[in-house]
């Protein structure tokens, strides 16, 4: 059992103003991008048989976990020690407590992230990795192909911005070339109707509870958008906020089909008992 020693909860405030929140999340991605930190031509993963997120979501026999690997964000500051977690054995203990994928943070800054731990977190488990970034680049895009994540993480608040090299559905559909599937995340009720406008295509749709631009957090985000609009044929997954049972059975009566969670597992000090708790809500 692995035993996670937190952190004191210093946030990254300083280095995320309120107004330019997006943004700086968006120019730390160039930044990596520039400092060769998707360079992932050592890994050859190419030909890995992507793993389905959409078809383990539906198939599911409990709740939908997908479990997070973070050791920083700019809400929380350092959540993980990083030199006392291997984050291949972390997955496992995931997988192995019902977790039906494990999301793995990439974006070097503010979120303590590598594409190396997903490349190491490819060779011991057999579930959906999700490459968590704020993908500004199709470079990102041809990395996560590279280290073997199965799905990709969109944001529409950053294309809708200008904040990318290029349009959401000119990404997205980039991504499925690969093989890759998709989650376009939205926070808003004018995103969310947006991306509903595509009924051509059933999509997994992502609603964050928390706006990355003030980083504030709110799970009625989730329900208000599923109150007032009607999912089609979409897979929803509800992203942010979550730590409760309670938490996530009214979600599910309201039509989510599943979890993106990261922080109150991390926090919760027993990992393999905390996502067995919500597997079982």
């Amino acid at each position: 059992m692995i035993k996670i020693r937190l952190l004191s909860d210093v946030t990254l405030s300083k280095f995320f103003s309120r107004d330019t929140g997006l943004k700086t999340l968006a120019d730390n991605s160039y930044k990596a991008i520039d400092e060769g930190m998707y360079d992932a031509d050592k890994y050859d993963y190419a030909n890995h048989n992507v793993i389905s997120l959409r078809k383990v979501i539906l198939t599911c026999a409990h709740v939908p976990i997908i479990s997070e690997i973070k050791f920083s964000s700019p809400s929380k500051g350092k959540i993980l020690d990083q030199s006392k977690i291997i984050p291949k054995d972390l997955a496992i203990q995931m997988t192995n407590s019902g977790s039906i994928g494990i999301s793995v943070l990439t974006q070097p800054y503010l979120f303590d992230g590598s594409i190396d731990n997903l490349a190491s977190i490819r060779k011991s488990v057999n579930v959906p990795l999700l490459m968590k970034d704020i993908i500004v680049s199709e470079a990102q895009i041809d990395a996560a192909r590279k280290i073997g994540a199965d799905c990709i993480l969109l944001i529409k608040a950053v294309f809708d911005k200008g904040f990318a090299e290029g349009s959401l559905e000119k990404f997205t559909d980039y991504a499925n070339k690969k093989g890759l599937e998709v989650i376009t995340e939205v926070h808003s009720e004018d995103e969310f109707k947006d991306v509903l406008k595509n009924k051509n295509k059933k999509q997994i749709i992502g609603i964050n509870n928390r706006n990355l631009s003030t980083l504030e957090v709110d799970i009625s985000v989730t329900i208000e958008l599923l109150q007032k609009l009607d999912k089609q044929n979409n897979i929803i997954i509800s992203e942010s906020g979550i730590s409760k049972s309670d938490e996530i059975k009214k979600l599910r009566s309201i039509g989510v089909d599943a979890f993106l969670v990261g922080t109150s597992i991390m926090e919760s000090g027993n990992v393999f008992e905390k996502i067995k708790e919500l597997c079982h809500a």
